[in-house]
């Protein structure tokens, strides 16, 4: 259903499909009061993302690893929205998978003592060769889940304060394929996550990509799925 979908448009329960450009989605929605991360804004989907929430007042906050890049799509937003409000942190989910690089960003982030409202994991790997990441655990693992659960473990309590102080819900949003539906019959393989003689590239992209869109609703006490 998920692909047949994405090709014919077809409107969800929001009353939008795939058809509809992100500034159609946030057309009359305010969010100069909230703070948002998005990983992976360098490019793509991420990049876009970032765009759209500073052009609806939010201030956003990039994670990314190429810095070059990303300085780049924080100007290309300034050029069109001179008002907008972006900071950059370097943030290694992509390149090597660090966890340690994951802790640096949050604590980077906890420094600037602002409030979090969204936190969205939209960084992600796929189609890789095998490689271990620098805590020796498959990359795509690694990166499309290991290191977004990270974050979003370091960050919950902040996202939980932010709703305290605040009355507005969080959220916790993480961004994936379709491509989940199509993985190893047997699900994950957790006992060959690092089996070089075992890994099939695309295997594990769809074994590790979340249903499309995940978003958690995060109240004073403990988030909640839909």
């Amino acid at each position: 259903m998920g692909y047949w979908r994405e090709a014919t448009d077809i409107k969800g329960p929001s009353g939008f499909g795939s058809g509809n450009t992100a500034e159609q989605v946030t057309e009359g929605i305010d969010a100069s009061r909230l703070t948002v991360i998005v990983t992976g804004g360098s490019s793509g989907i991420g990049a876009e993302t970032a765009r759209v929430l500073a052009l609806r007042g939010a201030h956003v906050i990039i994670g990314a690893r190429n810095l070059e890049a990303t300085n780049a799509v924080k100007q290309n937003i300034l050029n069109s929205i001179p008002s907008a409000r972006i900071d950059i942190i370097q943030i290694e989910l992509r390149l090597l998978s660090s966890l340690k690089s994951v802790r640096a960003f949050t604590e980077k982030f906890l420094a600037m003592n602002l409030p979090l409202n969204i936190l969205i994991n939209n960084a992600g790997v796929m189609y890789c060769p095998f490689k271990l990441s620098k805590d020796g655990v498959e990359m795509q693992f690694a990166t499309n889940h290991l290191s977004h659960f990270l974050l979003t473990n370091l960050l919950l309590e902040k996202l939980k304060t932010t709703v305290e102080k605040t009355g507005i819900e969080s959220r916790i949003v993480n961004l994936s394929s379709v491509a989940h539906v199509g993985p190893y019959s047997e699900g994950i393989k957790f006992d060959k996550l690092n089996d070089k003689k075992a890994y099939n590239d695309m295997m594990e992209n769809t074994s590790h990509a979340f249903p499309p869109i995940s978003v958690y609703f995060v109240y004073d006490s403990v988030p909640a799925t839909v």
